[in-house]
């Protein structure tokens, strides 16, 4: 199930200038949970604990991205708005089993269209977690901008808005975001600076720009700014790589970890898992990470305790974001 992106007035009518450069993904490829196309048998990651609990709060958003991972815009309700209960009842969940999660993560679409979003931040931060939401700064959440103050003076650095600046230029942002859209981003990321909330960045990679090019650039950014993030520190600046499920890329083998010198506990799978509402679900399910939310087999059912499952890399994302790309989306 993946509805088709629906473009808001403002969505860039060209192709993502952060497109992979790569071949056609192979049919073959990706299509047994066991087994990879060679016949080789597929990593798996074991789940050693939840960490990170992401909430996907519904894939509206005021935006229309050149390419959303998600497909989010003004118009995709394939995930419907998650309700203060729904979250409340995960929330309890871990209370109830004593779960060990410190952090609990809120995505979209853009998390403050959601009308109950400010009511399920609250709880969430009474209840001592520390919170991480992914925004893109502009109108939604500029219109609740009374009700962060006062929770930014209630809870401190327990609460960070990571805003989504996808390049430190204008011109490569506003080709993937729509134009327009530099300046209010920037206002809203000063805004928050500048009334003391905890600010990260989020920024993508263009397949021929260089990491130390492009931390260089924000750097220069932020300091144009005013900006107190050190763009050297991934805590500050998070570069994502591309994804793209339709691009050529290795399916990962059990024999790629020491290949590859990973440990699987160090993907995101094995510590996180993200809650997701699809629209004519009658309730919440649980999905392996943030970035397969309408997979129907990375579902791992409606509690966190059926969710306590090892998850196959049978996916383009699992290979180039996670294990390739070495991304997670948590702190």
């Amino acid at each position: 199930m993946m509805a088709t992106r629906s473009k808001s007035r403002n969505a860039p009518a060209g192709p993502s200038p952060f497109r992979v450069p790569a071949s056609p993904l192979p049919s073959e490829k990706f299509t047994d949970p066991q087994w990879t196309a060679n016949g080789e048998p597929r990593a798996t990651v074991a789940f050693t604990g939840l960490k990170t609990l992401w909430f996907n709060t519904g894939t509206l958003c005021n935006l229309a991205c050149a390419n959303c991972y998600i497909e989010s815009s003004p118009t995709n309700d394939a995930l419907v708005y998650l309700s203060s209960a729904n979250v409340r009842a995960f929330l309890d969940e871990i209370a109830n089993t004593d779960l060990s999660t410190r952090e609990i993560g809120f995505t979209g679409g853009e998390p403050f269209m959601n009308p109950e979003f400010l009511m399920v931040l609250e709880d969430t931060l009474t209840r001592g977690f520390d919170v991480l939401v992914l925004t893109n700064a502009m109108q939604p959440m500029r219109r609740r901008e009374a009700k962060l103050l006062e929770l930014g003076k209630r809870f401190g650095d327990r609460l960070t808005l990571r805003v989504s600046l996808d390049h430190h230029t204008s011109a490569i942002h506003e080709a993937e975001r729509g134009a327009g859209n530099w300046g209010p981003v920037l206002a809203g990321l000063q805004w928050l600076a500048g009334n003391g909330l905890r600010i990260a960045v989020a920024g993508r990679q263009l397949a021929e720009e260089e990491t130390a090019a492009a931390r260089t650039g924000f750097a220069a950014l932020f300091d144009k700014l005013g900006l107190e993030l050190d763009a050297q520190n991934p805590e500050d600046l998070i570069l994502f790589p591309e994804m793209d499920a339709t691009a050529d890329i290795a399916e990962i083998t059990t024999g790629c970890w020491s290949i590859l010198k990973k440990s699987p506990e160090d993907v995101m799978c094995a510590t996180s898992r993200m809650v997701v509402h699809r629209k004519g679900e009658s309730a919440p399910s649980i999905v392996a990470c943030t970035l397969l939310p309408y997979e129907p087999d990375f579902s791992l059912g409606q509690s966190l305790a059926e969710a306590a499952l090892p998850v196959a890399l049978n996916h383009p994302h699992c290979a180039r974001f996670c294990v390739l790309g070495g991304a997670s989306c948590s702190a």
